[in-house]
């Protein structure tokens, strides 16, 4: 009787105490502001990485993406798009993702405008298929004045569109980043 007795506050003790342990000990990760695996000495990074088995520091942090991204558009031809322009580090490009359902492959042409008529263009054959896919002009450094290299996304936009890839194929659609921006960090 004693040893059930025993068994018992045991657990009870365990019921009591562990909720308690994890209350105190807080998150286990507190996005650079320490928690359990920090103050363990697990973590050592802001990301949440861990330290390297060889010592060398993690790598540093990514940049931010600035995002501005016009609204989400499909045709009754089974094409659906959306097209944003993308900012980070000191450059600025367009991207447009998509999904080519129309059972036929498709030829999209991708253009990013921007101030004092920098115009980058690219074609980005699509395949045949459900699959959702993306298209991206290069990566460019703001062009012209340092006025003009100073201005934010609102001042480039971009234009996507798609069509079937004949001399006369049909314009199936255009899906652009003007629109009222949705902005995403």
């Amino acid at each position: 009787m004693n040893l059930r007795l025993t068994g018992i506050g045991v657990g009870v003790l365990i019921a009591l105490a562990l909720p308690l342990a994890a209350a105190t000990a807080g998150p286990l990760s507190d996005e650079g502001r320490g928690g359990l695996l920090t103050s363990l000495g697990l973590r050592d990074d802001e990301r949440g990485g861990g330290a390297r088995a060889d010592g060398a520091r993690p790598e540093p942090k990514a940049p931010e993406t600035d995002t501005r991204c016009g609204p989400e558009l499909s045709s009754p031809e089974g094409v659906e798009a959306q097209t944003c322009v993308l900012g980070e580090a000191g450059r600025v490009w367009a991207r447009t993702y998509y999904r080519n359902a129309t059972g036929h492959p498709l030829d999209a042409v991708l253009t990013l405008m921007g101030p004092v008529g920098r115009t980058v263009q690219i074609r980005c054959p699509l395949t045949a298929g459900d699959e959702p896919g993306t298209c991206e002009t290069p990566k460019e450094a703001p062009a012209g004045t340092a006025q003009a290299r100073g201005r934010g996304l609102e001042e480039y936009s971009a234009v996507a569109e798609f069509a079937v890839p004949d001399v006369n194929g049909p314009l199936l659609l255009r899906a652009g980043s003007n629109s009222e921006p949705v902005t995403e960090r």
